[in-house]
């Protein structure tokens, strides 16, 4: 129960940020918006508060705005051509269509900002356990130490030691050492090692052999700090999204790895039984996969929209309406693969554990 419960939640305040992206640039634009729907298929509940119908549908694996003259073959009366999607300048429609995207990442942004005003949990320098035959066993480097600083600079987030041994190239360290309340000073030289990234390549790496125990401090940012942390955090998932996809395509990341609604699904119900701000990380995370994945040049999809946008520009005149048809025609057979596919991985995943 709360597995469908956390992904109702997750899915529909997704969509409906993405939909209130399209939905307030197009109002902005002047554009005039007939329906704006939660989902596809059959409608649950529906109201219609002045030219805008608000639904709910059936199906929560998406939603739309449907707007006056959206279409280039659609016929709209003389009173509404001033709001006519169509008729509306390059520049404008593709703002619209920009939104949608734009909204799930400003929305993530939004979504760290709180995670970090309410407090993050940082790993201490405590030493959770030593590999034998490393720079730090053969150091004397002991369980339960606290590295306080490196060379003078003092740390107290795992991180900073981390980085300062990643870049060291392998000069000689000294660290101050807490042990029993007594300080002690231990100089090591880090080891280059092989290890494996996020994407499973192999990477060389310098290391002292040193695991992190499991304490951490939480950590609460003002308003300001937590805003820029926010945008710093939002910059670094969009970057790795941007990657994954990238190295999906070139076959670094095997395709096995993608998930679809099913996982999501799991995975929603298992952050928010881990807590709020678990759940809430999630969210952010998934808001912009989806903002990323919607910027595709793909037809159908907000991205495909866009590069429809820019040949327009480019050459003066829209795409004609048979080009524009096997392209969409084209685009839904693709993400219609890509959804079979995705839902094959998730089931896999299910008979496979």
């Amino acid at each position: 129960m709360v597995t469908a419960s956390a992904a109702i939640v997750l899915l529909g305040v997704l969509i409906f940020i993405h939909e209130m992206g399209h939905f307030i640039l197009a109002k902005i634009s002047g554009v005039g918006v007939v329906k704006f729907s939660i989902g596809f298929g059959p409608k649950i509940f529906s109201k219609k508060i002045g030219e805008t119908e608000y639904l709910l549908s059936a199906i929560p694996l998406g939603g739309y705005v449907k707007m006056v003259g959206e279409g280039p073959d659609e016929e709209v009366s003389e009173e509404d051509l001033s709001k006519s999607f169509t008729n509306k300048p390059v520049i404008k429609r593709a703002g619209i269509v920009l939104a949608g995207p734009l909204f799930n990442i400003i929305f993530a942004i939004f979504v760290f900002s709180i995670i970090h005003m309410g407090g993050v949990p940082i790993l201490t320098t405590e030493v959770g356990d030593t590999v034998k035959d490393s720079p730090a066993f053969e150091a004397g480097i002991q369980k339960g130490d606290l590295i306080t600083s490196i060379n003078g600079k003092e740390i107290s987030k795992w991180e900073e030691l981390t980085e300062i041994i990643q870049q060291s190239e392998g000069v000689e360290l000294l660290m101050n050492i807490k042990r029993d309340g007594r300080y002690y000073e231990i100089q090591l030289r880090p080891k280059l090692f092989v290890d494996k990234n996020i994407f499973g390549e192999e990477i060389e790496t310098y290391k002292i052999g040193v695991n992190a125990s499991d304490k951490f401090i939480t950590k609460r940012y003002n308003p300001f700090s937590a805003v820029l942390k926010g945008f710093q955090q939002t910059w670094w998932w969009t970057k790795l999204t941007g990657i994954t996809i990238y190295k999906l395509i070139d076959r670094t990341v095997p395709a096995k790895t993608l998930g679809g609604p099913i996982l999501i699904v799991q995975m929603a119900g298992e952050q928010a039984q881990a807590g709020l701000m678990n759940f809430l990380f999630f969210m952010a995370i998934i808001s912009i996969n989806l903002g990323i994945i919607n910027l595709l040049p793909i037809p159908i999809l907000d991205g495909g929209h866009l590069f429809f946008f820019l040949l327009e520009a480019i050459m003066g005149k829209p795409i004609s309406m048979k080009k524009m048809e096997i392209a969409q025609q084209i685009g839904l057979v693709i993400i219609v693969l890509l959804i079979v596919f995705v839902f094959y991985n998730d089931i896999t995943r299910i008979f496979t554990k």
